[in-house]
Parts: C-alpha cells; sequence; structure tokens
C-alpha cells in the first residue's frame, strides 16, 4: 500500500515451489508503511499467513544469474487473497471486457540519479545530459533487452540529473509488471555505476519531482475510442464519457495515485503534474492530458493521466483509471469543456465557469474523500481498502507537519529497488 515493492528471494533450484506452492508472507505485509512501521487493523495483524505465487511464464531474466517474476498473494489453501493488487488490477481489466472493451497502458518512469557529476554540465532534455551518462543508458538499455521489457525511449528530463524511461503500450497487468522492473532494472544498472536512482516524488526539497504517468488507449471491437469519433479532437461519445469518468474520479482518488508525504510537493500548479482536475489536447497542465490520432503520434490517440507518482502502487493505479473510465462510460457522463490554456492563468472565476479545480491536498481531504467513494468500494475489496487508509494515514499523520527538506531526505530512497 506504500508503494514499495516487497519480495523472497530462492534459489532457482526451487522455482517450482514459487508456482506450486508459493512463498510465505504474513498478511501484515498489507500494512507496511513507508518507514517499515506496521499499521496494523482489525483484519490485517500478526495472526495467518499467505502464499507468493508466481506464474513461470512471468519470469524475467535480469542478468547475472538473477530472475524475477511478479506474484499474486493468495491464502494458504490455494485462493486468491483480496488485498492482492494484481488481482484487483485483473478484475478491472475482466470488469472492461465484460461490456465489450479492452485497454492498453503505457508506463513512463521519471528518476534522478545521485552521486553523478556536477550540475554545471546539465541542460534540460538536452544532448550533453544525455551523453554524460551514455553509459548508464546503454547498460540499461541491454538489460531491458535481457529482461523482455520494451524500452521506447529514453531522455534527460527537465530536472537536474533526471532522467525518464517510456515503455511500450501492454495489457494493464502486464503494463504494471513492467512498470516494477522497469524500476528493478534501473536500480540495479545504477548501481552497477556507482549511482544511486531515486523514484521519489521530490527526491529534493524545491526541485523537480518525479512522476509515474499512465498513458491510456481503450477500444471497443478493435475500434478506438479516442478517435475517429464526432465529439472534440475525433473522441467517440464512450471515449468521452470515459474522460469525464477519469475526471470525475481524481479527486476522490489522489490517496491512491499520490498519496505520499511527499506527493503533495510535486502536485502543483506549473510543474506539470497535473494537479488541476481538467482535460485538454496535449496539454502538460492537465490532470488528463489527450494525446490526438495523428501522424506524429504512432500509437494512436490516447490519454496521459498525470498525477500519478511513484508512491502509488502501479496496479492499484492502473485499477483506479479502469474503473472510473468504465464508471464514466456506464454512467454516460457528460464530457466537461477543455481547458486549451495552462488552467493556472485562468481567473479564479473563470476557473469555477469551467468547473476546473485543483486536486485535494490535505490529509484530512485525501482520506475521508477516498473513505467515503462508492466507486473506491466497487474498484477496491473491502479488506484492501482497510489496508490502503490504514497505511496512508499513519504515513500523512505522522509525516504530514515535517518540513518538506526533511521528509524528501529521508525518503529519498524509499521507492528505489
Amino acid at each position: 500500500m506504500a508503494g514499495v515493492s516487497r519480495a523472497k528471494v530462492m534459489p532457482v533450484a526451487r522455482l517450482s515451489t514459487f508456482v506450486e506452492s508459493g512463498a510465505g508472507a504474513s498478511p501484515c505485509w498489507n500494512v507496511f508503511c513507508i518507514d517499515n512501521h506496521i499499521a496494523f487493523t482489525p483484519s490485517l495483524s500478526v495472526v495467518g499467513d499467505l502464499r507468493l505465487r508466481i506464474d513461470r511464464d512471468d519470469l524475467r531474466d535480469l542478468g547475472g544469474g538473477t530472475y524475477w517474476a511478479p506474484a499474486d498473494l493468495h491464502d494458504q489453501d490455494g485462493q486468491p487473497w483480496p488485498v492482492c493488487p494484481r488481482r484487483t488490477l485483473r478484475r478491472a481489466t475482466e470488469r472492461l471486457a465484460e461490456e465489450g472493451f479492452t485497454a492498453r497502458i503505457g508506463h513512463e518512469v521519471e528518476f534522478t540519479l545521485f552521486d553523478a557529476l556536477g550540475p554545471q554540465e546539465w541542460s534540460a532534455y538536452g544532448v550533453n545530459a544525455a551523453l554524460r551518462q551514455d553509459g548508464f543508458v546503454r547498460d540499461l538499455l541491454d538489460a531491458a533487452t535481457t529482461a523482455g521489457l520494451t524500452v521506447e525511449q529514453v531522455h534527460a528530463e527537465y530536472g537536474l540529473n533526471q532522467f525518464e524511461i517510456s515503455l511500450g503500450p501492454a495489457d494493464p497487468v502486464t503494463a504494471a509488471d513492467n512498470a516494477v522492473l522497469a524500476r528493478i532494472l534501473v536500480s540495479r544498472t545504477a548501481r552497477a555505476h556507482d549511482l544511486r536512482a531515486s523514484f521519489a516524488p521530490l527526491p529534493v526539497a524545491d526541485a523537480a519531482g518525479n512522476g509515474a504517468h499512465h498513458h491510456l488507449s481503450l477500444h471497443r471491437e478493435d475500434r478506438p475510442l479516442f478517435s475517429g469519433g464526432d465529439g472534440p479532437h475525433g473522441l467517440t461519445t464512450p471515449g468521452a464519457r470515459a474522460v469525464a469518468g477519469i475526471l470525475a474520479a481524481l479527486p476522490d482518488f489522489v490517496l491512491v495515485l499520490a498519496g505520499s508525504a511527499l506527493s503533495h510537493l510535486r502536485l502543483q500548479p506549473n510543474t506539470w503534474g497535473g494537479a488541476y482536475a481538467c482535460w485538454g489536447l496535449e496539454n502538460r497542465e492537465a490532470a488528463v492530458r489527450l494525446c490526438a490520432d495523428t501522424p506524429g503520434n504512432p500509437r494512436g490517440a490516447h490519454l496521459e493521466v498525470k498525477p500519478i507518482d511513484a508512491s502509488a502502487n502501479p496496479y492499484l493505479a492502473g485499477a483506479t483509471i479502469l474503473g472510473a473510465a468504465l464508471a464514466g462510460i456506464e454512467g454516460e457522463l457528460p464530457l466537461p469543456p477543455e481547458v486549451a490554456v495552462n488552467p493556472a492563468q485562468l481567473s479564479e472565476e473563470e476557473r469555477r465557469a469551467a468547473g476546473v479545480a485543483l486536486l485535494p491536498s490535505l490529509p484530512a481531504d485525501l482520506l475521508g474523500r477516498l473513505r467515503t467513494s462508492r466507486l473506491a468500494g466497487d474498484v477496491f475489496e473491502p479488506l484492501l481498502l482497510e489496508a490502503l487508509l490504514a497505511v496512508k494515514g499513519y504515513e500523512l499523520s505522522e509525516y504530514g507537519r515535517t518540513p518538506p527538506a526533511e521528509v524528501a531526505e529521508r525518503f529519498r530512497f524509499a521507492w528505489t529497488m
């Protein structure tokens, strides 16, 4: 629930154990917090045991004789555990399929390298910025090839020593697996170059933050929902309703998408973080950016959901987006007006007239909105919601008033693999 990946390790000779029986894990794994505090709940305590089970076909080669596979949580009788994030995303994908829709998601992974060369050679998106770490980038791409991970591009980002890798689209569960794998490969490659990679929403106070944006396309019977229609910029009627559903849900799900004690420091206007709940064509300040079907977009029309950062569990974030899109389609929600400018440039009156508001950031608002969200009760099992509220509630109460610089330094590498 804290966005931290946890694992068990076995010799390769015992691989079948992971597949057939699973490796043991306490139910309290589900309520570990970012500082390793355990936010016990009435249902999740020291009592009981779970099993981490993998599919042999999901095994990825990390190089050097080390392999990784994503695991599902089961109980000891082999039944799926309701707090399993992969199961949650799988359920959301299956619900879409029941209504005739298929989804593809592509993840962006932003990170900041530390112990790198000094700042005097850095240019945002610069050639020099990329070439100064060309050995790291080459080794990262080689590692991705070995692991079977499709990387579409790597570039230096806006912030000092900040990079981004863009992953190829896949079905939602595989895409989330790939996002975790990418962070593993970035972390391992950085260590091999005497560097450390930070995926923290804000690795340094008053510096550029790291996002983990989701790119989403939807189809019905192989026909795209975000192009070929009569709506704005080619949106179809169900495509427009999906956009409306995501926008309607975002304020209730900030705790899931960007709910760490650092996230609100990144989720600010004029940071390209999507702090305003609105949409627009190629608008990088909007929470939902529409990428239209043009000759310059080889993947076709899709949405970029921007408020997400690496403190989010990618499986739960994906389930949230899919659940919200389907709710918008089924509820026939009307598409809000497009915002074609930086929403921060609008006056308060203009924003009110357009229905544009900043996403909530106060801890009480984040917890209360998720706790009372009808959609959250539909997307998440009650036990998962109990765990999520316990973990995030503790983290926000414990660190919500801590000075930003102190929080950033303490949790700079909390999400590093």
